[in-house]
């Protein structure tokens, strides 16, 4: 498989700027890969789908507020700020973006807030984009934190050309985000409402949580055409012993163990032991899944619409099939489906 098998033309139209309103009521289209059929739902109508014993599989990232707006020393310059990850608590220092990164050098110091309360040094270059920094702050690390937060906006993706307001940090988290630690969110459980959750609980369904911190490799561009030649940046995961047992007891009852985002299904193929079940997971993966691939533990799956040339859309194509995902594709574009972060969803069985 070549990055050109994965190119499409998606309509601006179809880039869902906001989310459906009510959580559940996002469209749902339901690809049946055995008997290669095409069903347009609801969300919520995919409690229709599972039986008691079956497990949804969640990822419990939380995102922080990743992006801040800081002015360079001297010039005033406004520059955007990405936190990717903290790589030194004591000392402050983090991998971030900086746009435009042509004006930020080693030694810069870039001020943030009214006050200037905050402020970061500059101290080498990792990427084009990719800077570290390190922050000066004279308060404890917990008032540290809260004054990121506090001067930190939600991190919604780029293509969103509109203003963050004020109910994204609300709408941009899952309900069941509890470990906080990604810039972006697990999309596939925005879908989820607590009311719908409860639902799928009362009808006996499985819950198990995992965690990956969404860092910005899953979204970055593949820019080789020999897809083996991609490397992903790493993201940090866990999985718990009673994610394990959950998972592989039903796994070997042969129920359904479905993966909720591309994420869910990264973290689990990355912890698979040599007799194919689900061993605990503490650490970083770089875990990148296109086809051909035989995967070895969720046997369906909850997913976006995703880019072209994404490695979002590689995993779904080596999970459904790489013919039956373009046709797929094809039928959500003419249906008028909307695609990403805040778009509808596709349940893989």
């Amino acid at each position: 498989m070549k990055l050109s098998n994965f190119n499409f033309e998606l309509p601006k139209e179809l880039l869902a700027e906001y989310p459906s309103e009510n959580r559940d009521e996002a469209r749902l289209m339901v690809l049946n890969r055995k008997e290669q059929t095409i069903e347009h739902k609801k969300f919520k109508d995919i409690i229709d789908y599972f039986e008691p014993e079956d497990v949804m599989v969640l990822n419990n990232t939380k995102v922080f507020p990743a992006r801040l707006y800081g002015n360079k020393e001297k010039t005033g310059a406004r520059i955007e700020v990405f936190l990717l990850r903290e790589l030194n608590p004591e000392t402050k220092l983090w991998d971030v973006l900086v746009d435009p990164a042509r004006k930020i050098r080693i030694g810069n110091k870039l001020y943030f807030g009214e006050d200037e309360s905050l402020v970061a040094e500059v101290i080498d270059n990792t990427t084009s984009r990719g800077r570290t920094l390190r922050f000066l702050y004279d308060g404890s690390y917990s008032d540290f934190r809260m004054k990121l937060k506090e001067l930190g906006q939600t991190p919604l993706p780029k293509y969103i050309k509109r203003e963050v307001e004020p109910e994204d940090e609300e709408r941009y988290q899952t309900i069941y985000a509890k470990k906080e630690g990604a810039v972006a969110a697990p999309t596939a459980g925005l879908h989820f409402s607590k009311h719908l959750l409860k639902r799928l609980e009362i009808k006996g369904v499985d819950f198990a949580e995992v965690t990956l911190h969404v860092g910005l490799g899953t979204f970055s561009p593949v820019e080789v055409e020999d897809l083996s030649k991609h490397k992903m940046d790493s993201e940090e995961a866990f999985i718990q012993k009673d994610a394990t047992e959950i998972i592989n007891k039903a796994k070997q009852e042969r129920r359904r163990v479905c993966a909720v985002g591309t994420t869910v299904m990264r973290v689990l193929e990355s912890a698979v032991s040599s007799d194919q079940t689900l061993n605990e997971f503490g650490g970083w993966t770089n875990k990148f899944i296109f086809p051909p691939y035989d995967f070895n533990i969720a046997n369906c799956m909850i997913t976006n619409f995703h880019t072209p040339k994404s490695t979002l859309l590689m995993m779904v194509s080596a999970f459904a099939g790489h013919d039956f995902m373009k046709k797929a594709y094809e039928e959500a574009v003419k249906e008028k489906y909307r695609f990403y972060t805040y778009g509808d969803a596709m349940l893989i069985l």
